[in-house]
């Protein structure tokens, strides 16, 4: 499948800028708006009181609160959320996600269910979930993390959690932002955004470009756009629609440094060949009507298509102080790419409902989801490097699901509710090899149950907790084997449960809460020099704590902390996959952030830090390095990160950072093939200004 950038890059530019440019004049006939949240499908939801009804843990992080972080990624916001665990990034500043919640395995975020605004932004769901995109962090707003019971309304694959970015509504007016950094980095943003005087019409428009040489010599050209407007077509009643485009080219891989390099500080590329491209269209159409004050209906129609094309220098061998690649330009094949285009649709649409029975208070929420989607796969052999050649390999594979799911919060006293639900999933893969004509499908239903509750015990304290079960499909490529054979492998099931205490007494803060996972059948993800591989591995346990604390010092200081320790992440039972009592790799025990603030008179200061504990890079829990630095302990590190604000007026600001400030050199990652060192000491630097 051969891919074609979006535009060369002076296209491009020149694209852009035109578009800016008419934007910007098409505004200058709309009034300034005051702030409207357009209708779209939250996790947590916008009343006051909405993190206090979900019997689960929640993290909500603010668009205030990413620009004191100013971070490089959504990943560097995730880092510092209780349970949330970031595998280090392979290239494109966190354009390849490896996010993990509650010691599940981070790879490929094939553990976590991500949204963007309510829709799945993972290529697929039920065909190949792992994630190939990232919202560039500049145009999201908001984060919302959910871990518990409440999740199984957004399902599936989202046993450890749901996070959901809420992109940004483009800022009033017209607005240019710039950063620069070391490794050649680059990037430019226009905003522009306003308001119709005559029909309430709300619309806008964000571009961004950035670049970077990379600290790994795995650069990236990346580009961004979000379109965005939405109209009140009757009284309560409010459409939108949502456009984005994103293109990046990343010149990154999956061979790492191997052990002599990473000693040596080694800078370049290690597969300087390889070849990342990606390419994401989508559009989201979202309707909500107020019926009356307590009966709303939401409803989203999603569309994406993604094309990855993954370009891979064969290998010839490995050694402790290399890796030596098959030579191209001699007449053999010499590159493999693996090129996939994925297409998903899918309409969900939700009604909530309060209301007075059996003497009592309730709020009944019912959703339904139709969801279809597809996959081209394909390998191609090239002789050259011109990322093109013979297709070797060609599959389309299709994949439809029907999802029902209820629930309703019985509120028997004013400070007590329990809270059931179920989700009832049916679904279907169909696998297709063009080449052999050998076509196989896959058919299962699966029913998730959920109980919660909330207890307000006193105005500062609330006890939550929950117990429910998770559920993530067996995705396409192990649920059917190439020759199109069933292999009746049952979804990954697991008995999850939580409780939790949380609050707010003046300024302080805090939420803590206490897990277990119980894994009947988990599928647990493999490192493997040819990419990722999905099998059964029988049963597993998680069980841990987190905590996170807030407190307001005064005269401008704040101080926060959060840590998750998870003491059992462990293999129950020996399987081909571990032994009983090994642990789960990829599971820290304890990962633990803090952060001092300063803010007075428009600037405002954060230093952070973040500790990762020791972790086992496979499931024999290999100790030792081995020769080619693909097995072996992952040692603990910590990292800190300064950064700095100053709005010098209303409509001119200027911003920076400094990651890893004391340049500690460690390893972030032995997946998928080799020492993936983590980011040295970087720095970004910028300034904004908003034309009114």
């Amino acid at each position: 499948m051969k891919h074609q950038e979006f535009f060369c890059s002076k296209n491009k530019l020149a694209w852009i800028s035109s578009l800016a440019f008419l934007y910007g004049g098409s505004f200058s006939n709309w009034v300034k708006a005051q702030d409207i949240d357009l209708p779209r499908i939250d996790i947590v939801g916008r009343e006051e009181n909405a993190l206090s009804k979900i019997p689960g843990t929640v993290d909500v992080i603010n668009q205030k609160m990413m620009e004191e972080l100013q971070p490089q990624s959504l990943q560097d916001v995730l880092k510092t959320i209780p349970g949330v665990n970031v595998r280090g990034d392979e290239g494109g500043l966190g354009s390849i996600p490896n996010i993990g919640i509650r010691g599940l395995n981070p790879s490929r975020s094939s553990k976590v269910l991500l949204l963007e605004d309510g829709a799945p932004i993972q290529p697929s769901l039920f065909i190949s979930n792992a994630s190939y995109y990232s919202p560039p962090v500049e145009r999201i707003g908001g984060i919302e993390v959910l871990k518990g019971a409440s999740g199984l309304k957004y399902g599936p694959s989202n046993i450890g959690g749901v996070v959901n970015y809420l992109s940004k509504t483009p800022s009033q007016g017209f607005k240019l932002t710039g950063k620069v950094g070391n490794y050649g980095y680059r990037l430019a943003e226009i905003e522009a955004g306003g308001r119709s005087s005559t029909n309430g019409a709300i619309g806008g428009i964000n571009l961004i470009q950035a670049e970077s040489n990379g600290y790994q010599g795995n650069g990236f050209k990346m580009y961004d756009i979000l379109m965005k407007g939405g109209i009140e077509i009757a009284q309560n009643q409010w459409l939108s629609l949502k456009y984005t485009h994103y293109d990046n080219n990343i010149n990154t891989s999956y061979v790492g440094l191997r052990p002599t390099q990473y000693a040596n500080r080694m800078m370049d590329n290690p597969a300087p060949n390889d070849r990342f491209i990606n390419q994401r269209n989508a559009v989201d159409l979202n309707h909500s009507i107020e019926i009356n004050a307590d009966t709303k209906i939401n409803t989203l129609l999603y569309w994406s298509k993604l094309s990855r094309d993954y370009w891979r220098q064969s290998i010839l061998k490995r050694t402790q102080d290399a890796t030596v690649f098959k030579p191209c330009n001699v007449g053999t094949e010499c590159l493999v790419g693996r090129n996939r285009e994925f297409q998903m649709l899918g309409l969900d649409s939700r009604i909530s409902h309060a209301y007075k029975a059996f003497g009592i208070a309730n709020e009944a929420e019912l959703g339904i989801r139709l969801h279809t989607e597809s996959q081209i796969n394909q390998l191609s052999n090239s002789k050259t490097v011109a990322y093109s050649g013979r297709i070797s390999y060609h599959e389309e594979n299709k994949a439809n699901s029907l999802a029902m799911y209820a629930q309703n919060r019985f509120l028997l006293t004013e400070d007590f509710a329990v809270i059931p639900g179920v989700r009832v999933e049916s679904y279907n893969q169909t696998r297709s090899n063009v080449i052999t004509d050998k076509i196989g499908s896959a058919k299962n239903i699966e029913t998730v149950p959920q109980i919660g509750a909330t207890w307000q015990l006193i105005p500062q304290a609330q006890v939550y907790g929950s117990i429910y079960k998770g559920f993530a499909p067996a995705q396409l490529a192990t649920a059917i084997d190439d020759k199109g054979v069933d292999q009746q492998l049952a979804p990954e099931r697991s008995t999850n449960m939580e409780l939790g205490l949380r609050g707010r007494s003046g300024a302080f803060s805090y939420d803590s809460a206490v897990f277990s996972m119980d894994f009947s059948n988990q599928i647990v993800n493999q490192s493997l020099a040819a990419g990722i591989s999905k099998a059964n591995g029988g049963k597993s346990l998680h069980q841990g704590a987190e905590l996170a604390l807030a407190y307001t010092l005064g005269y401008g200081w704040g101080i926060n902390g959060n840590a998750t320790y998870i003491p059992v992440a462990k293999f129950v039972g020996t399987s081909s996959l571990g032994r009983d009592g090994n642990r789960i790799p990829y599971t820290p025990k304890l990962t633990s952030n803090l952060g001092i603030s300063y803010e007075k008179n428009g600037f405002n200061t954060l230093v952070s830090l973040n500790y990762v504990s020791a972790q086992f890079a496979d499931s024999a829990n290999t100790a030792i390095e081995n020769t080619i630095g693909t097995l072996g302990e992952i040692p603990a590190f910590t990292t800190v990160n300064w950064s700095a604000n100053y709005a010098i007026n209303k409509d001119w600001k200027v911003f920076g950072v400094i990651n890893n400030v004391f340049d500690k050199r460690y390893i972030s990652s032995r997946s998928p093939d080799g020492i993936f060192a983590g980011a040295p000491l970087n720095f970004q630097a910028g300034m904004s200004y908003q034309f009114n």
